[in-house]
């Protein structure tokens, strides 16, 4: 079963692997150990297809969700014993699919980046900023806390933190905390994004002007 999962994500078929898992609740865990995948492009469309399985089983078993995000939490800490790099990922994705089922895990991974300690927010970090901005549409009564947070991460050493702080406050529509910061504008710094189903190579100067709001 892991054998085919990985073929339907190479082509991203996120419907058939949906059904799949809404017959099958062993899927989520294969897709979980997917999101390990030596191949990056197959570990982040692990986690989409996590959003779109939890979305297919919610209507049937809300419970089942639920504890898939009370596990996906939990891998984030060493006690589980295998922590799963990608959980804030999946937690948004699934939340962002089913916000009047996993409301309150809004604040939970918004919350990440305040909260985490900095020896694991070292690892985290760019990840946590995807994450606030793919729940940005569902988000927008919890961001206040954590937008100097994610303001800081534009300055931060890792152009990878720089770039993901950029595109996390256009998707929150705070486009206009970038305005001024003239350093981001010319900052060439690669920076990878996995947005539409496809890993791309861009920088932070791309970033920045795609979402700078005068």
């Amino acid at each position: 079963m892991k054998r085919r999962l990985r073929q339907l994500l190479e082509q991203r078929a996120l419907d058939e692997i949906a059904e799949l898992a809404g017959g099958r609740r062993r899927v989520l865990g294969l897709l979980i150990a997917l999101t390990f995948d030596r191949d990056p492009l197959v570990g982040w469309r692990a986690v989409e297809a996590l959003g779109a399985a939890a979305e297919r089983i919610a209507g049937d078993d809300p419970d089942a969700v639920r504890d898939l995000l009370r596990r996906l939490y939990w891998l984030m800490s060493e006690e589980s014993g295998g922590i799963c790099w990608r959980s804030p990922e999946a937690m948004a994705e699934i939340t962002r699919r089913r916000p009047d089922l996993c409301r309150d895990y809004v604040p939970i991974v918004v919350s990440l980046l305040v909260e985490m300690a900095e020896e694991d927010l070292a690892h985290f970090r760019p990840g946590i900023l995807w994450a606030i901005g793919r729940l940005g549409p569902v988000a927008q009564g919890k961001l206040d806390e954590v937008l100097p947070a994610i303001t800081a991460c534009l300055e931060h050493p890792e152009p990878q933190v720089r770039g993901m702080a950029a595109w996390c406050l256009g998707q929150c529509g705070r486009g206009e905390l970038l305005a001024g910061r003239d350093g981001l504008f010319s900052d060439e710094a690669p920076v990878t994004l996995y947005e539409d189903g496809q890993l791309a190579r861009t920088s932070v100067a791309e970033l920045a002007r795609r979402y700078a709001v005068s």
